[in-house]
Formats: structure tokens, sequence, C-alpha cells
């Protein structure tokens, strides 16, 4: 609570593209086609331009990125990282901004468009638990060729940068390499945490560990408060699309994890932060409302698909109604 009180304290203001939730309308003109088409092992910088509705276009590097969305038999259309070759001017929602990542629509047909809508929802829901989250921003994208030819309009949305995260809060990413020890996660924000990931059916991460040979950590990344060596690390979740929220039809539960389907729920939280967790049960049955507008209020989402996201919600709430249904639903599975 200290160390909390301390970052609100010195928080500074998110960067302009992160500052409202207002859908933008934006143009990305390049060899958008050829960045498709490359090869998944590949990392191809395209020259482009990316344009505000109303603004001149900003030169802009484009290259893909990912894992499983480069698949081609997965993705038609890569998730995108995009440069500004130079700043952005002050009056830009980019100002500020140097490299972004561009979560897309992976494929053409309508229900793409949902799942990347729920993956956004995903983040706006963690938003509404704790203010150490991505910002995330939509935006309606036309993609043009160099030639400024029309090759797709989709919806898309931009994550904020790990380092503004933590300047925000009065914090600093903290570059761990491939493992940290448990004991250096902060109890509250990783119980919170796990909590969410189980809410949104989501088993795709690790809070301590990365991929062999990768920096720390899976669908994760600590950051801690500034000036403290040793200080406990709070981890900040991100990249839902293998949620049971989302469903998305390639995403599948981790071979070692005892679930059928993504959209089975098991919850783990460390045993250790069993406490801490439940302390903050009344906290999520609190924003059982502001979760279910969250989800009613989404840009573009179908009506169906936002009521099925609504109910998957709601069995969570269920699972977490009292105490006792918490241990026997939740907590039971917890790790270690």
């Amino acid at each position: 609570m200290i160390l909390e009180t301390i970052a609100l304290s010195i928080a500074a203001a998110a960067t302009p593209l992160f500052a409202t939730d207002e859908p933008l309308r934006l143009t990305i003109a390049g060899p958008v086609d050829q960045i498709a088409k490359g090869s998944p092992g590949s990392s191809p910088n395209r020259p482009g331009t990316l344009a505000v509705a109303g603004s001149a276009p900003l030169p802009i590097t484009l290259a893909p990125r990912g894992i499983t969305r480069r698949e081609k038999d997965v993705c038609q259309f890569p998730p995108l990282r995009v440069t500004f070759n130079q700043p952005p001017p002050a009056a830009s929602p980019f100002a500020g901004q140097r490299r972004l990542k561009l979560v897309t629509h992976c494929r053409g047909a309508p229900d793409f468009q949902n799942f990347l809508l729920l993956e956004y929802a995903a983040y706006k829901l963690f938003n509404a638990l704790t203010p150490l989250s991505f910002r995330a921003r939509l935006a309606q994208v036309d993609y043009t060729d160099d030639a400024g030819r029309p090759i797709v309009s989709r919806y898309a949305f931009f994550i904020e940068d790990i380092d503004d995260v933590a300047r925000r809060n009065g914090m600093t990413f903290a570059r761990m390499g491939e493992r940290f020890p448990v004991s250096r996660l902060a109890p509250r924000d990783a119980a919170r945490f796990a909590i969410f990931q189980y809410m949104v059916g989501n088993l795709d991460w690790a809070l301590q560990a990365g991929p062999a040979g990768d920096d720390c950590c899976h669908n994760s990344r600590p950051i801690a408060p500034q000036g403290a060596a040793s200080a406990q690390l709070s981890p900040v979740p991100y990249d839902f699309d293998f949620s049971g929220l989302v469903s998305a039809p390639y995403a599948t539960p981790p071979a070692m994890i005892p679930v059928s389907n993504v959209r089975q729920r098991r919850y783990r939280g460390l045993c250790r932060h069993n406490a801490e967790a439940r302390a903050l049960l009344a906290e999520f049955r609190a924003k059982r409302p502001e979760m279910a507008a969250i989800l009613g209020s989404i840009p573009g989402l179908s009506p169906a698909v936002g009521a099925r996201a609504t109910a998957y919600l709601e069995g969570f709430f269920r699972d977490i109604a009292t105490d006792l249904t918490a241990e026997a639903k939740m907590l039971r599975t917890c790790l270690g």
C-alpha cells in the first residue's frame, strides 16, 4: 500500500494516443500485401505512411510481429509493428510515440473482427481493475498500397508501450532476463493478475518466466517502483487472443494444463497469494456492472457476440459469488 501510494503520487499523464477511448480513423499506406505474404521467420521492414483522417501522412516503417498469428494457416494478415521515422508533431495523437504494436484482424471473415474487438475489450476490462495495465486505442484502418489503391478496411488497435505504462504509474519496466524468483512478485498485484486471467479464461501466460532463450515473461511484463533495485514486481498482462472470452478458432489450451478447450477456466495463481486473492474478491464483485458496461460499449461488436461474451463473464461471477464458491471453483487449483 505504501509503495502504491508513492507511485500514484508521482504518476504521469497518459500519452495523447491513450488519453481517450475515441476510435481513430487512419490510413496506412505501403506494401501491406507483401508484408502479409512474407514467411513467418522473416521480419522485413517496409516503408509506409500513416495518416490520421484530416492530417498529413507521417513516414513510418512497418514490420510483421508475433508468433502464432504470423503462421499462414492461422492468419492471412499478421499483427504489425509501426515505427515512426521521425517524431510525430505535437498536435498529432501519436505525439511522443516511437514504436507501437498494432493488433490486426487476422483474417477477412466478419467473425475475425469480433475476435479482435473482444481482445480489445479484455484490455479495457483489466484497465477497470488497475492502472497497472496496458491501455489500448481502437482504430478503423484503411490499408492501401503505395499508389493509394484500397486493400482492405478493418478495425485494429494500438497497445501502449510498457515504458509508458510504467511511467504513468511512477514506476519503471524491470528487464529480468528469462526468469526471476516468485518471491519478487508483489502478492496483491500477482493475485489480481491471476484472478483476471481466470475471469477471461486465459491460460497462455507465465508470471515470472519466459520461453527458453527469450526474455521474461510470457505474455506479461514486470514493472517496479523507481530506484528500488530489489523491489517487488507488478506483472502487467497482454495478448488475450487465446482466452475463452475471445475464443479465436485457432486458440488451444497449453498441453500441460488439464482442460479440454480454452473456454474452460482453470486458476493458475500461486497458492502463496491466496490470502491476497481472497481479499480481492469483493473488488471484482463490485466491478461486475462496470465489466458488463464495457462489453456493451465496444464499437462494432456484434450484439450476439457481445451477449455471449457477457454470459461468459457471468460464469466467472457465479464462480466467485461467495468466498465458499471461490474456494471450490477457483482457488482449489492454485499452484505451488
